[in-house]
């Protein structure tokens, strides 16, 4: 008996020793089979500043390597046109209309940057790292990467020190080679037993706004382009500039023009300044691709190459981005993955929403069903040419003076744009026929109905990539009242009031639009009364200070608000309400008839059942 016991112990003991083996055998092969992954992100390059896509004047061997062992996606976009929003989006995976940052926000949500491609890689086995420009504000780095140093232009120097002040062995160097050497150093010193994933940000091709001269670029490359004159830029003749919205032609990209490009001595130093900065960078993709080959994991290293947004060179006589644009929109988008042989450029819309469910499916990791993008893995392994997508949605929705925030729907033949704060101003472009957005057909009557389909479907994306926190204000009342059908007002300078959403712990300030017709408002233009952002945390009893209003006309009127991060809402619903004659009586919602001078009386009561009612 004692002997049966004991042989069956031995044979359970070996047993479960052959299942541990295999758990660990089996999580063993993961970690072999899991490919490293590097993503680099270049600032400010558009999507035809690579010689691939035949560019005469820019030199970028590496890059064009890349696009022809892997996959170039020719409509690559991202769906914000600036930089900070657009890596929201990358770590995210989140529309601008989601996350809401911008350079105007305290920081990302916590909560979405949890959810971050590098925390979830990292949480699953990678050994992940970072270098370079990490434009967003979050005060857990450290929970999205093992290894991590954040820099960027250097804004105190007003001149080449922007981009020459750190050092590699005593040497001061341009940011481009000193991310090359510090990915060059993360592979040489890398944990062998996992997988990797390295994110490399370079400043470059950004110009140095604060400096005369804008652009800087490394010695080696001062013999391109030397004795060459670049030609000038498509639609840069005054007609095209003259045909911009106000907002736009009095605003930073026509500043930034006179900065680069408004005399030929000026466009050539500064195009010239752009390429020879992309070839930096092309260089440092080299050495990079040299240390893999040298430590023999080249063939399991997945390469993706992007832009975080595109990039105005003078056409219409323009200079940044953040417009809808495709000069501002498009970008390259390379990705190499030396497993597949047989690599096909793509015509699909791939957006760089896409990237973290594309990084995350090349590790076998599921995305976060909160994510809005789709992983392009099935397109380069060419399991699939198409992608289940035609139409996307393209913003810009930071609120600052001078930059017009901007919205719109672009499809491979077609493109609409709309501007947020005046949404009669469109733009309609047939891209098919016109590639360039020469002209306008936004005016011509042949174009309405497909003009009203996509506003309808602008309309549908802004509410589909919309969450809790965009949402705007409820429960407005004007003067105390909320139900104003039967009620007129007999303050000419009424107070307004609403209840925060849900979700926002506190308010940081508000804008307030009143109009004399209702279209005027759904157009988002406050004829009577356009409060601006007012810094405040108030919510009710706030006092118009417009115009006085006229007894008998009928307005208008709703609000919007920045929480306590600074990350706007959407606007609320709008409320209607009459001016009547002075010396009457006003109504409250709880049907109480009070006196103009009994309306303080009344405010905690207003204010308690407005919050009860919000509940």
């Amino acid at each position: 008996m004692k002997s049966a016991k004991l042989t069956k112990m031995r044979f359970n003991f070996l047993f479960l020793a052959l299942f541990v083996s295999l758990i660990a055998f089996s999580q063993n092969q993961k970690i072999e089979t899991q490919p490293n992954i590097i993503f680099i992100l270049t600032d400010d390059q558009r999507f035809d500043a690579l010689s691939y896509t035949g560019n005469k004047y820019i030199h970028t061997p590496e890059m064009d390597k890349l696009a022809k062992k892997g996959v170039y996606f020719k409509n690559a976009m991202v769906t914000t046109p600036i930089c900070s929003a657009s890596r929201a989006t990358i770590f995210t995976g989140l529309y601008e209309r989601s996350h809401r940052y911008s350079f105007s926000a305290s920081e990302v949500r916590k909560e979405y940057m949890d959810n971050s491609y590098p925390t979830i890689l990292k949480e699953n086995g990678y050994q992940t790292a970072f270098f370079g420009k990490y434009g967003v504000k979050n005060k857990e780095i450290q929970n999205q990467f093992d290894v991590y140093e954040t820099y960027d232009r250097n804004e105190k120097f007003k001149d080449k020190r922007g981009y020459y002040y750190k050092t590699i062995r005593n040497d001061t160097v341009h940011l481009t080679r000193y991310t090359g050497q510090k990915a060059i150093d993360f592979i040489e010193q890398r944990k062998s037993d996992k997988p990797f994933c390295l994110s490399l940000s370079f400043s470059a091709p950004h110009a140095h706004d604060p400096a005369k001269d804008q652009y800087f670029w490394q010695k080696k490359s001062d013999l391109l382009l030397k004795n060459i004159e670049i030609p000038a830029p498509k639609k840069g003749d005054q007609k095209y500039f003259d045909k911009l919205p106000k907002s736009v032609s009095e605003g930073f990209n026509r500043t930034r023009w006179y900065w680069r490009y408004d005399t030929p001595k000026k466009y050539q130093h500064s195009v010239k300044g752009y390429y020879r900065m992309i070839s930096g960078i092309d260089q440092e993709i080299k050495k990079i691709r040299d240390k893999l080959k040298e430590k023999k994991i080249n063939k399991n290293t997945i390469i993706i190459l992007m832009g975080d947004n595109g990039y105005f060179l003078g056409e219409r006589q323009l200079a940044g981005k953040w417009l809808m644009y495709d000069n501002s929109i498009r970008v390259p988008l390379i990705i190499y993955d030396p497993r597949q042989k047989k690599a096909v450029d793509s015509e699909v819309l791939a957006l760089n929403v896409d990237i973290p469910p594309t990084i995350l499916d090349f590790a076998g990791i599921k995305k976060p069903k909160t994510w809005h993008g789709k992983s392009l893995l099935p397109i380069v392994s060419n399991v699939e040419r198409k992608l289940d997508r035609d139409t996307v949605l393209i913003e810009h929705l930071w609120e600052v003076k001078y930059i017009p925030p901007s919205e719109g729907v672009r499809t491979k033949d077609w493109k609409y744009i709309r501007y947020v704060n005046d949404q009669s101003i469109e733009e309609l472009y047939h891209l098919k026929n016109d590639p360039e957005e020469k002209n306008n057909l936004a005016l011509d009557t042949k174009y309405t109905q497909k003009l009203k389909i996509f506003r309808k479907t602008c309309e549908s994306l802004t509410q589909k990539y919309s969450n809790q926190y965009s949402k705007g204000p409820k429960n407005l009342i004007v003067e105390y009242i909320k139900n104003t059908d039967k009620v007129k007002v007999i303050d000419p300078k009424p107070e307004f009031g609403w209840v925060v959403p849900k979700g926002v712990i506190s308010q940081s300030a508000y804008q307030i639009l009143v109009a004399s017709f209702l279209n005027k408002l759904n157009n988002n233009i406050g004829d009577v009364w356009n409060s601006g952002q007012v810094r405040s945390n108030a919510t009710d009893d706030i006092e118009y200070a417009g115009t006085e209003l006229k007894v008998g006309g009928k307005y208008f009127w709703k609000v919007r608000i920045w929480n306590e991060s600074n990350h706007l809402s959407e606007y609320s619903t709008y409320q209607a309400f009459e001016v009547g004659t002075a010396n009457k009586t006003i109504l409250t919602k709880n049907s109480f008839q009070i006196k103009a001078s009994q309306k303080s009386a009344w405010l905690p009561q207003v204010r308690m059942q407005m919050r009860q009612d919000s509940l």
